[in-house]
């Protein structure tokens, strides 16, 4: 990959900007520096090397040069007209419904990825709240970082690293979670620019949708575990044990407790399987 061919496969989208890179700290970090000098709705940061990128809780997230897709999308709900949206009366969508809803963007960024990889016949869950699955192993992570002016939403960058070829994949001895690749569960590697312009549509298709309920329930169509029994660990506290039922509308997890045996509802954590008893 590199800024030419990028712009060439992307040309079909409406990107803001786009910034390419040889090699990157981190495309997260890149593009919110560039919000806070201006960049422009549905701008684009990629890298073909992450050294310090990173995941939720501050995990460390390194892509290995040429062998992942790491990249990161800036979108203005509450400052840029959507492309994408429209009033009623016809007027560009000036956010209506983005910038009230910022936790979806997560789900957001994960049904895109589903789309593009069931695109290539494969059949990837999501992971609640920020991975998405091919045969129960993680094959992509999801970052959302949100810029608020006062009590506004101003910015939201939203950062995806997906396991493109098996060398992305981490030593066995770093995960705290099976990992796979696109290429072992395809057979063959991805065209990586390819698999970026079929994630960008299709964020792009869902993107008006974060306000109709429309997104939460293909989220929770593509749910793992999804009547399974897990644990979700929040920070240092008791891990919850339940159920898993659903999402709530603004994409919380939604548990049946088993030791209380009452709907629970759970905003942030990690899920891991309830070991069989």
């Amino acid at each position: 990959m590199n800024q030419a061919s990028l712009q060439k496969s992307l040309a079909s989208l409406p990107l803001g900007g786009l910034r390419y890179f040889d090699s990157i700290g981190s495309t997260n970090d890149e593009a919110l520096a560039w919000a806070t000098e201006g960049a422009p709705d549905f701008s684009l940061v990629v890298a073909d090397e992450q050294t310090t990128g990173r995941g939720r809780a501050g995990r460390r997230w390194v892509t290995p040069h040429g062998t992942a897709l790491a990249f990161s999308l800036i979108l203005r709900p509450a400052l840029t007209p959507s492309p994408f949206a429209q009033h009623p009366c016809g007027a560009p969508d000036y956010g209506r419904g983005e910038s009230s809803k910022p936790s979806l963007f997560t789900g957001l960024g994960a049904l895109a990825l589903v789309d593009a990889l069931k695109k290539r016949g494969l059949k990837p869950q999501v992971k609640w709240p920020n991975d998405v699955l091919l045969n129960g192993k993680k094959v992509a992570g999801i970052l959302v970082e949100s810029v608020w002016t006062g009590d506004a939403l101003d910015t939201v960058v939203l950062g995806m690293g997906v396991n493109a070829l098996a060398g992305s994949v981490p030593p066995t001895e770093e995960l705290l979670f099976p990992a796979t690749s696109v290429e072992a569960e395809l057979g063959r590697p991805p065209e990586r620019a390819e698999l970026l312009q079929d994630i960008l549509s299709a964020l792009a298709a869902w993107r008006p949708k974060l306000s109709t309920g429309e997104l939460v329930k293909a989220w929770e169509e593509n749910l793992a575990f999804r009547g399974e029994q897990v644990r979700v660990w929040q920070g240092s506290e008791q891990p919850l044990t339940g159920r898993v039922l659903g999402l709530e509308p603004d994409g919380s997890l939604r548990l049946l407790s088993g030791m209380r045996d009452k709907i629970v509802t759970v905003q942030f954590g990690e899920i891991h399987l309830r070991p069989a008893v």
